[in-house]
């Protein structure tokens, strides 16, 4: 109870600071049922008169809030199904910037990390070169044992953040829970779910070796991409509270005019700014979620290089085959694969008609066609898109807004580049390679020998499963002897089942591989 009182109050203090500096602008109050319409009104008169525009309302009433709900505004501009696709683009501009914290702190996080002194570890180390609400950068160079001297980025726990992140997290799951009970309908946006989702982000977000991990895994994805690159993680210097990397040269992608008078060509680079998107999102599965123009150089190579990897992002094969069938759906204006892709997902409930959402989405595309292919956000689309499915019951579906929110943020970071950016004709190669190496004969055999490998180890499973049945026989025996004449029964009878199981199993198996050669 008094729990529930502290965690009321912390809701109460955020409500008045986001109505006081005019966060509550960002709401659509013909979303809201009538009494959290007036309740929204009432807010809105405790607004300070002279406030900036939406993003910089939001920026200054989260910063005020602390780290975590700076950290939370920057998670909702993943989720334009949230708080609409206006508002998560002004929120992307939500900067994550707050005063560094002492170098002498600096230095004794690093220290007790790897229980050594600084100079023992480092042959120079700087002062912050960046500072944000969970962590700050330094500059470092270490000396290889044939003198090589090589500059590492350190990156180093803000002291004391995880305490305060768990504090206030706590304060948003009870707040969520209490916009459920307030607005039951709110329960398709999932507001508990979204607060767990950040929460295990922010928690992955907060223990450095994940992100190193994360770096290690699109490096290896990406290691044949010629136009794309990601810095080294250097392990031995990398723990839970410190990460270093190797050291990026470069220029930032919001720098045209330096990324010209270098020489690179800029037409180029915006291309394989959505090229390599959809090779990770598409090709791997594993996605960098937070391609800002600050996270994203390019090298003396003419190289795209990525930095920053807490925000990740992950499709299954069922996601990825259902993006790639989507944009090439659109591409060829086959509206009705475009229906059908949606009810075999499983993502539109059966009881709607394919015809009559191919005709809600033809809508949408038809419109596409009678443009030049440089007007047409590609994003634009999957957010129409995501409209109507809205209509016809379509759940939110965590993973595919944040590839969504990504492909916004990635199409204006190329469309900066070249405004003359052909979207389509730049990732229909990428689509069409994935769909004819996944689709065709050969991910119908490799698709097939998944299936077989799976009823191979249901199979091997039976065994273990009958030992384990007659060990509870045996229990169940020795407990009384009374029911042990049916028990027998019952376990013959299981013997018998799993007999013809793995008869059918294997007919399975065999028959999907005659119809994979087929």
């Amino acid at each position: 109870m008094l729990g529930a009182i502290i965690h009321l109050l912390r809701g109460v203090h955020v409500g008045f600071v986001l109505a006081r500096e005019g966060g509550l602008a960002f709401v659509d109050p013909s979303q809201l049922p009538p009494h959290l319409r007036f309740a929204l009104r009432i807010g809105r008169l405790l607004e300070r008169p002279g406030l900036g525009d939406g993003a910089a309302r939001l920026s200054k009433a989260l910063t005020r809030l602390g780290p975590s709900y700076v950290k939370f505004g920057q998670f909702l501009a993943t989720r334009p199904d949230l708080v609409g696709m206006a508002a998560a683009i002004d929120l992307e501009k939500l900067q994550d910037r707050v005063p560094p914290f002492p170098q002498g702190q600096a230095i004794r996080v690093v220290e007790t990390a790897f229980g050594q002194p600084l100079r023992s570890l480092f042959a120079s180390f700087s002062e912050p070169v960046a500072a944000a609400s969970i962590a700050q950068v330094h500059r470092a160079t270490v000396i290889d044992p044939d003198g090589t001297q090589r500059a590492l980025a350190v990156k180093i726990m803000r002291p004391g953040v995880r305490e305060r992140f768990q504090r206030d997290l706590q304060a948003m799951r009870f707040m969520a829970r209490v916009v459920h009970a307030l607005s039951p309908q709110a329960e398709r946006l999932r507001p508990r779910e979204v607060v767990e989702i950040l929460a295990r982000s922010v928690m992955m977000e907060m223990d450095f070796r994940l992100e190193a991990a994360a770096m290690s895994e699109l490096a290896q994805n990406t290691r044949d991409d010629t136009d794309f690159r990601v810095p080294r993680p250097e392990w031995e210097l990398t723990g839970r509270d410190v990460l270093s990397s190797e050291w990026i040269e470069g220029i930032r992608l919001s720098d045209r005019a330096a990324i010209v008078a270098a020489g690179h060509d800029s037409r180029l680079l915006g291309r394989t700014v959505i090229q390599s998107f959809l090779r990770q999102a598409i090709r791997d599965g594993f996605f960098h979620a937070d391609m800002h123009p600050g996270n994203l150089f390019v090298d003396a190579q003419g190289r795209l290089v990525a930095v920053d990897f807490g925000i990740m992002g992950r499709l299954g094969v069922k996601e990825r085959r259902f993006l790639a069938e989507i944009l090439l759906g659109f591409i060829l204006r086959d509206y009705k694969r475009v229906a059908q892709v949606h009810f075999e997902a499983g993502y539109v409930p059966r009881h709607h008609s394919v015809d009559d959402f191919a005709q809600a989405i033809r809508a949408i595309g038809e419109p596409i066609h009678q443009r030049r292919a440089d007007e047409i956000s590609m994003a634009k689309v999957l957010t129409l898109l995501f409209d109507v499915t809205a209509l016809f019951d379509m759940s939110t579906r965590t993973e595919l807004v944040m590839l969504q929110k990504t492909m916004v943020v990635v199409e204006g970071v190329a469309r900066s580049l070249d405004p003359q950016l052909d979207m389509w004709t730049g990732a229909e190669p990428v689509v069409r390679s994935w769909i004819t190496r996944n689709l065709g004969p050969i991910g119908r055999i490799e698709g097939a020998g998944r299936a077989a490998l799976t009823i191979a180890d249901v199979v091997t499973d039976i065994p273990d499963l009958a030992v384990r049945l007659k060990r509870i026989m045996i229990r169940l025996d020795e407990a009384g002897t009374g029911d042990a004449h049916r028990i027998e029964n019952f376990a013959r009878q299981e013997r018998r089942r799993a007999i013809w199981s793995t008869l059918a199993l294997w007919g399975i198996a065999i028959g999907a591989l005659v119809m994979a050669f087929r």
